[in-house]
């Protein structure tokens, strides 16, 4: 498969911005191993976690993001920033 088909194969991106109870953030770290879920990683500032995840379509992100993330009993808060972008033809 060349280059410009992979890179066109997964169309959303969306970065999820995740606050947990105090001393949890590593449990949503492990995340990254969930099928979409590219990079998790614990951060420092307003948030305590970063998830950054493709997927397909809109249905596809939005199961991964509520039933993979939002419905975890340690997150109290999270702000999704989908990024669409289109490669150059």
């Amino acid at each position: 498969m060349d280059k410009s088909r992979n890179f066109r194969r997964k169309t959303l991106r969306a970065f999820v911005l995740v606050k947990m109870r105090p001393g949890t953030s590593e449990e949503i770290v492990r995340s990254r191993r969930i099928k979409g879920v590219k990079m998790a990683n614990s951060v420092l500032g307003r948030y305590d976690a970063v998830v950054v995840i493709e997927a397909d379509n809109l249905e596809e992100l939005q199961r991964i993001i509520y039933e993979m993330i939002e419905q975890h009993p340690n997150v109290t808060r999270t702000e999704t920033l989908i990024s669409i972008f289109h490669p150059p033809e």
